[in-house]
């Protein structure tokens, strides 16, 4: 069994509150707006939910990663835009430089990002190397004891936001004895001469959320910047992500929360022939289905977060990420477009927030690592040759 303890459930009401009183009120006109609220942000800050499972030394709680699970979904209930802000600023930011940064590393970013003053980035895909990400073109050259890179990154979150302090990027710093890219990972502070943010992208969904593309050109940084031990940046980026999955997992279990929970509100107020749609087997059935969903995926986002508390090992905890990231993003995308049937028309008009969660989903079974890929990693982990 994997039910939260009475410490989570308590936590799981603060974070509701806040995301009911701060979010939820304003997260229509962000949306319209395409807005980034960094006030907000950093309120979320102001609570600790981005030092959840950061040590005290620099300012966390030095929580379990299923708080952080709990969080995600509470704030992705009312906005996935800000459920993601959270995800990306925790799994895709702090996390690589809190697992393989040096003390020197540690001290110098973590305490701002932990505090929510300040968001890191996570640069990894690039136009042609997203789900092929060990074909980045990306390039860093040592020179005079600095890197010099040169290259672009694609859909990056967190990247351009006026609290973005830096952005954490993969790179080819050689190449090995076999003929393969040797990729590392290195640390370019915003700011830094030839490193731009470019405009934000104009998205379908998630639109209170910072995404950017990056250009570097002749970017220098100190030697001292290498994340973690060089050749080993492929290898670091995807541990990372399977956190980042559990965590987008916990995104979408949010999402199917909210259409369960508009869809029995409205299908128990809207009246037709004489009652309400509520009793029509034709709408209860479908809303019957979101409750196996919302209970379902509870059940794998938990469990993986679960295994991550208790150490499990790399390979169990990668298939249990793979499973609840698929199934989870999937029912999502599934009770998004459910609960705009149950709305009918009204579904369809912005005034209403089954239609931001609707454009939003969609994503889910994108960003990282698509419901494909996810399918791959689970087929090899039963043994099965897929390629």
């Amino acid at each position: 069994m994997f039910e939260l303890s009475e410490e989570h459930r308590e936590f799981r009401r603060s974070v509701r509150d806040f995301a009911e009183a701060e979010i939820a009120p304003h997260a229509a006109e962000w949306d319209r707006k395409h807005h980034f609220p960094v006030d907000v942000v950093q309120k979320m800050g102001k609570l600790g939910l981005f030092g959840l499972t950061a040590p005290e030394e620099y300012g966390g709680s030095g929580g379990d990663f299923t708080s952080l699970c709990v969080a995600i979904e509470e704030i992705s209930r009312v906005d996935q835009s800000m459920g993601i802000t959270l995800e990306a600023a925790v799994g895709l930011g702090i996390n690589p430089i809190l697992t393989y940064g040096t003390d020197e590393q540690k001290q110098r970013w973590l305490p701002d990002l932990v505090a929510g003053e300040k968001l890191a980035g996570f640069g990894l895909t690039e136009a042609d190397a997203g789900s092929d990400a060990g074909a980045t073109k990306t390039r860093a050259t040592l020179e005079n004891g600095e890197w010099v890179i040169d290259g672009s990154k694609q859909f990056i979150t967190n990247s351009g936001s006026s609290i973005t302090s830096c952005v954490t990027v993969t790179a080819r710093t050689g190449t090995r004895e076999n003929g393969k890219p040797e990729i590392s990972t290195i640390i370019v502070p915003t700011g830094t001469a030839g490193f731009v943010a470019e405009p934000a992208y104009d998205k379908l969904g998630w639109h209170a959320s910072d995404t950017h593309p990056l250009a570097l050109s002749g970017v220098r940084v100190p030697e001292a910047n290498l994340l973690g031990e060089r050749g080993k940046g492929f290898a670091q980026f995807l541990a990372t992500l399977d956190d980042g999955r559990v965590a987008i997992a916990a995104v979408a279990l949010g999402c199917i929360r909210a259409c369960l929970e508009m869809s029995v509100q409205y299908a128990g107020e809207r009246q037709t022939f004489g009652g309400p749609i509520g009793r029509k087997q034709g709408v209860a059935f479908q809303i019957a289905d979101l409750k196996v969903m919302a209970d379902a995926a509870e059940m794998l986002v938990y469990k993986a977060a679960a295994l991550k508390d208790a150490g499990a090992s790399v390979a169990e905890f990668k298939q249990a990420a793979s499973v609840a990231k698929l199934y989870a993003s999937e029912s999502a995308v599934t009770a998004t477009r459910i609960a705009t049937q149950v709305f009918g028309g009204y579904g369809f008009m912005e005034e209403y927030p089954v239609t931001r969660f609707y454009r939003d989903a969609k994503i889910l079974e994108i960003g990282e690592g698509t419901s494909e890929v996810q399918r791959m990693l689970i087929a090899r982990g039963l043994g099965l040759p897929v390629e």
